[in-house]
């Protein structure tokens, strides 16, 4: 199985999961969510169902971290093509 260097939901890099990854529904680790998009096999949000949706989500995320507004567009200019959004 394929191991993904960030979320395929929400872009962020795995190594900085707290949980190192989200579940499968038989609890076994996600290589391809976080653990704050994924858990049991299922995603949390369910109100985030488009790629335009989570991005202005993980905008404000990185907005109240810290980051320069100006920068939130380029770190998740790409979240349309992860394999969570392709269609």
């Amino acid at each position: 199985m394929k191991r993904y260097n960030n979320c395929q939901s929400c872009s962020m890099p795995m190594k900085k999961d707290p949980q190192s990854g989200g579940t499968n529904a038989d609890g076994t680790k996600s290589n391809m969510y976080c653990s704050l998009c994924y858990g049991n096999g299922a995603f949390w949000n369910t109100d985030i169902d488009t790629p335009e949706k989570m991005r202005e989500l993980v905008k404000g995320k990185l907005i109240e971290m810290g980051f320069p507004s100006f920068l939130t567009g380029f770190f998740t200019k790409g979240i349309h093509k992860l394999e969570r959004w392709k269609k």
